[in-house]
This record gives C-alpha cells, structure tokens and sequence, in this order.
C-alpha cells in the first residue's frame, strides 16, 4: 500500500515537473514569437514602394540624422542651380531665383539685388546671354551647427559669339527650417558669400 502511494506520488511530482517545463517553454515561444512579429511590424512599417515609370520601386524611412549629409548636399545644389542658371528671359530669370531664395536668408537676396541693380541681368536679356552651372562637389561639415559647407562648382557663360568658363566657390551655413513645397529638405542658406568666381577660360563659338 505504501509502495503504491510513493509510485504514485512520484508519477505526479514527474507529472509536474514536465507540465512546469511544457509551460515554461511555451512562454519562451510565444515571447519570442511576439518580439518577431513586433520586429517584423516595424520593418514593414519603414518600407513605402514609389511608383516611377510604371515601376515599383521600394524606398525604406530613416531618421533625418541619417540623412543630413545628402539632404544638405543636394540642397546646396538646388540653391545654386536656380541662383546661376539663367536666360536671356525676364520671366525664367525670376522663377529661377525665385526658387532659389526659398532655399536662403537675406543674404543671397542681397546678392541678387546687387546684380540687379549693376544692370547684370538687365545686360544677359539684352545681349542674348545664357548661362549655367555643373556643381563639382559640396562640402558640409555637419559636427557643428548650424553646418557648415562650401560649394566648388563651374559656370559657363554662352554669348552670341563666344562661351566663358568660371570657377566659383561659395560658402555658408545651413539652418533647419520646416519643410515645404518650395523648401522640401528643410535647409535654410545663412550667410552665403562667393569666395571666388574668376574666369578659367574663353573660347569663340563656332
């Protein structure tokens, strides 16, 4: 009798410590199942698919930390695209500046007074000039702000008879501001000056 109650006391004691594993494990599983699908939420989460050409195109969010050197880049170069590319056109001249004191403070919209007022685009619509710029690199120094950059870049001036190469190189500050239709990356220009624009070559047109 007494065996019989110590087998069964035994049974149940083995019982209980497999049913204390069973449970245990299937805790560890389903926690573990739960971090998974919260992992996997969140990468989903980070993925948009842009639609181009008819294309699905995955693009993943990030953090605007990650992306201040491109985003101040690129908005370097959109400022000076505008700013400097112009036609002997009233009307392109002004949209194009336009555009490009959205992306500056005061002191680009000095600039362009200054040039106004010297009869420089007065004299590109009279004389039939046109003129662009290839922006060969940008530097930004983004380990303290507001950032810091410079600009090296080539302007090519085209006249009736002739085509001008400059070398310019401007600098400045970049202040965060909100983002907006005519300023998406969120970049203020401070303080621009040109440091040199000084002429490379010119060479007649033939």
């Amino acid at each position: 009798m007494f065996k019989k109650m110590k087998n069964i006391d035994t049974a149940f004691r083995h019982v209980r410590s497999f049913t204390l594993v069973v449970i245990a494990a299937c805790t560890l599983i389903s926690g573990y199942a739960l971090y998974q699908s919260s992992q996997s939420v969140s990468q989903m989460q980070s993925k948009i698919y842009i639609l181009a050409n008819g294309k699905a195109l995955e693009a993943y969010a990030a953090e605007r930390k990650d992306n201040i050197p491109v985003e101040a880049r690129d908005h370097v170069r959109t400022f000076h695209h505008y700013f400097f590319t112009l036609s002997p056109d009233d009307k392109v001249i002004r949209e194009n500046v336009g555009k490009a004191l959205y992306l500056a403070d005061e002191s680009a919209k000095q600039a362009y007074d200054n040039l106004k007022e010297n009869g420089f685009y007065a004299g590109m619509i009279s004389g039939n000039i046109s003129q662009s710029i290839r922006v060969d690199s940008v530097s930004v120094d983004i380990d303290h702000y507001p950032y810091r950059f410079r600009c090296y870049a080539s302007q090519q001036i085209v006249r009736p008879i002739s085509v001008t190469t400059r070398s310019l190189i401007t600098e400045g500050a970049l202040r965060n501001v909100a983002r907006s239709d005519n300023n998406p990356h969120g970049f203020l220009i401070e303080r621009w000056q040109t440091i040199e624009n000084r002429e490379v070559k010119t060479e007649n047109r033939r």
